[in-house]
């Protein structure tokens, strides 16, 4: 009798072991650092608050809910004005660098492929790496996006023209292990500077799994805390420049600056998770940052003892909605006299 009832507690065990959930590996990757280079070099090229702008819609794009083809046009976005500012090489290559990086899986599966031709030839026969940490060759979505476009494989799996030997470390960003973009391994031959050059795809193996702790835009980085820097220029916080309609020449706005981001912050504490919203708005849900997508608020928390508010902007009309402290905060705005 005992032997019979202690098989009949191994089989129950056994059958909860088996019937116990698989927790799946969510793979994220702090989205402010894919753009904070690229912002830089901007600037630094006279680019001014259109540097940050293209930015931050440039991070969102590796979310998950993101389009297949939403990074492409980031980083043709980048190229359009990397071409306005003299053909600037450097924002150029960052940009071709930026397309490479691989997206955020939250299933852990493979991010699908855009399935586009880019507006710019500098970006053709790019296509994004995978983390190592995903299941290959498994895809997300409907498996129409499952190739890059005009390859019929890639290889080895989850390898992209800038690093054509593998995968990319789970949570890294592709632009601090590699500098050059790898035209020569792109398909159809992507260009620098309107030059074309042909190549095979990537081949050979994958680096070691180094899975990353950080989330998602944490919002630790560039000028959002400390009040050093003007947030226009700034080089990695998350965050929204907006134009909210502030008047005037030279220091004229400041004061309405200041004023409109009292009122944002104020709108803010209405706001929930399940608020409508537009696509592409940036607001603060709580201490969260959120950004618009679908029709519904996708939060990112802003790490550390950092909270998400609207701020005035210091050499332009508008605000910026990003992570900060809250006594930046409170002494960017009283230093426009709100």
């Amino acid at each position: 009798m005992v032997k019979i009832t202690a098989l009949f507690v191994l089989s129950a065990l056994s059958c909860l072991v088996s019937a116990a959930p698989v927790l799946e590996k969510r793979i994220a990757q702090v989205t402010s650092d894919s753009k904070a280079a690229w912002e830089q070099a901007c600037v630094a090229a006279g680019g001014g608050a259109q540097c940050n702008k293209i930015g931050i819609n440039a991070a969102s794009t590796l979310l998950a809910a993101a389009d297949a083809c939403a990074q492409q046009d980031a980083a043709d976005d980048m190229i359009d004005l990397a071409k306005q500012l003299d053909n600037d090489p450097e924002m150029i290559r960052l940009a071709q660098l930026f397309v490479q990086q691989p997206r955020n899986a939250p299933d852990s599966l493979q991010v699908p492929y855009c399935q586009q031709a880019p507006k710019n030839a500098e970006l053709d026969g790019l296509f994004h790496c995978q983390f190592e940490g995903s299941k290959f060759p498994d895809f997300s979505g409907d498996q129409t996006g499952n190739v890059p476009l005009g390859l019929n494989q890639v290889n080895p799996p989850g390898s992209c023209p800038a690093n054509p030997t593998g995968p990319i470390p789970d949570g890294v960003q592709l632009n601090t292990l590699v500098d050059d973009p790898g035209l020569e391994n792109a398909a159809g031959g992507a260009s620098s500077g309107g030059a074309s050059s042909g190549g095979a795809a990537p081949s050979d193996n994958s680096s070691a799994d180094d899975e990353a702790s950080s989330d998602i835009n944490n919002g630790a980085n560039g000028g959002a805390a400390g009040g050093a820097e003007d947030n226009d220029a700034s080089g990695g916080a998350i965050g929204n420049n907006s134009d909210t309609g502030a008047t005037g020449a030279g220091g004229d706005f400041v004061l309405q600056n200041g004023q409109d981001a009292q009122s944002q912050n104020s709108q803010f504490a209405d706001i929930t998770a399940d608020s409508p919203c537009t696509d592409g708005e940036n607001a603060c849900v709580g201490s969260d940052f959120a950004q618009c997508v679908g029709g519904k608020f996708v939060t990112t928390s802003c790490g550390g003892n950092l909270i998400c508010a609207a701020l005035p902007l210091v050499n332009a009309p508008g605000t910026s909605v990003t992570c900060t402290t809250a006594a930046d905060r409170d002494a960017r705005i009283a230093a426009t006299g709100a």
